[in-house]
């Protein structure tokens, strides 16, 4: 027998999480310099990052033969001043994946089960299959979260609900009204997972306060992450507010060091940058307009989006995808979220979305 079957049949049931395509690995296949392409797949945002953020990261450098703090006390110090929350309810994590992964170790085991909906982030049935728990997937409505059946669905071997908004890669958005009239339906003691990875370009009539929840829902862990509009991804730092109890077994199964001394200081510094949030935000919503204004003149179907990214239907999405390739175009192909006929595409800035567009065009 090959060492390799004695993993639990759980584990070798995972597919790989499929991240988008580098900008190098399709300069090789294509032998397009790199510099001549656009990848407009992963979210990033197209700012990068803040000049503060970066001269806090370089700074860092002097000290990374020493262990970064293991507690985060500044980056979380920072955190509780901006968000008017205690430091013990928050749990840092490398990037907000590793948060729903801590919340799965803590809050999940084989018996147990999660749900979530159809055609959300790749990483919930990826996190509760990796602690052999059971998936509960709800079908969709109008491709965001059915609130009530996700509700009905809940069981009494249920650990958690993971709901992402706006949700990962359709975009769509629930009204925190829903989301509060929901809570109220859960158990007190079915942790609900609120996925805030895009909150920071919700328009203002969008706009609500999950963190005033926390006193009332104990069983709330709301995730937000430094690698969208921060500008930080590569740095890999997140972080999830909750319960003092919930983080504490979190932090229970969380690795000693999980956030690099570079991402501590570069998040610190990037969280009192106001300026360049709001800029990317404004740039974000400059560019949405743009390309889904293109979409309609081109009669392709796209999803209201409350990200920085917009899906929408290319019919043969797999041959648009390869044709866009081909011109040093990078989207994301989304039919692993059950959804071949789409693509997703990140507003990245104006000349990068005219060049996504021009090149849409010639691939159709």
């Amino acid at each position: 027998m090959s060492v390799a079957n004695r993993a639990p049949d759980y584990i070798r049931s995972i597919s790989p999480y499929q991240p988008g395509k580098p900008i190098g690995e399709l300069a090789r296949e294509m032998g397009i310099p790199e510099a001549g392409i656009v990848k407009l797949a992963s979210n990033e945002n197209p700012l990068g990052m803040s000049i503060a953020a970066r001269e806090a990261a370089v700074a860092a450098l002097v000290d990374v033969e020493r262990y970064p703090d293991g507690n985060g006390f500044e980056l979380k110090a920072a955190l509780s001043k901006r968000l008017g929350v205690a430091p013990e309810r928050i749990v840092l994590g490398n990037g907000s994946n590793d948060v729903l992964e801590l919340a799965a170790r803590a809050f999940l085991a084989p018996g147990r089960s999660a749900v979530f909906s159809q055609h959300a982030f790749a990483v919930y049935p990826l996190a509760t299959n990796a602690v052999g728990a059971r998936c509960v997937e709800v079908p969709a409505k109008a491709f965001g979260h059915d609130l009530p059946a996700m509700a009905a669905a809940i069981s009494a071997d249920t650990g958690i609900v993971f709901i992402a908004n706006p949700n990962n890669p359709t975009g769509t958005f629930v009204a925190g009204e829903e989301i509060e009239a929901f809570l109220e339906q859960v158990p007190s003691d079915v942790l609900v997972v609120l996925d805030e990875a895009y909150t920071e370009y919700l328009s203002p009539a969008q706009r609500y306060d999950s963190l005033a929840w926390l006193d009332r829902f104990p069983n709330l862990l709301v995730s937000r992450t430094f690698s969208k509009a921060y500008g930080l991804a590569g740095l890999r730092v997140g972080y999830g507010i909750g319960h003092p109890q919930v983080a504490d077994l979190m932090n229970r199964v969380r690795q000693p060091f999980n956030v690099s001394s570079v991402a501590l200081a570069a998040a610190t510094a990037a969280l009192g940058d106001e300026e360049f949030i709001a800029r990317s935000a404004e740039i974000n919503a400059r560019g949405m307009a743009q390309i889904t204004e293109k979409l309609s003149e081109l009669g392709l179907e796209w999803i209201p989006s409350a990200g920085n990214f917009v899906t929408f239907r290319a019919g043969d999405a797999a041959a648009v995808n390869a044709a866009l390739l081909r011109q040093g175009v990078i989207v994301r192909p989304i039919a692993g979220y059950g959804m071949p006929e789409w693509l997703r595409v990140t507003i990245g800035l104006p000349e990068e979305n005219a060049r996504f567009l021009a090149a849409l065009e010639q691939s159709l």
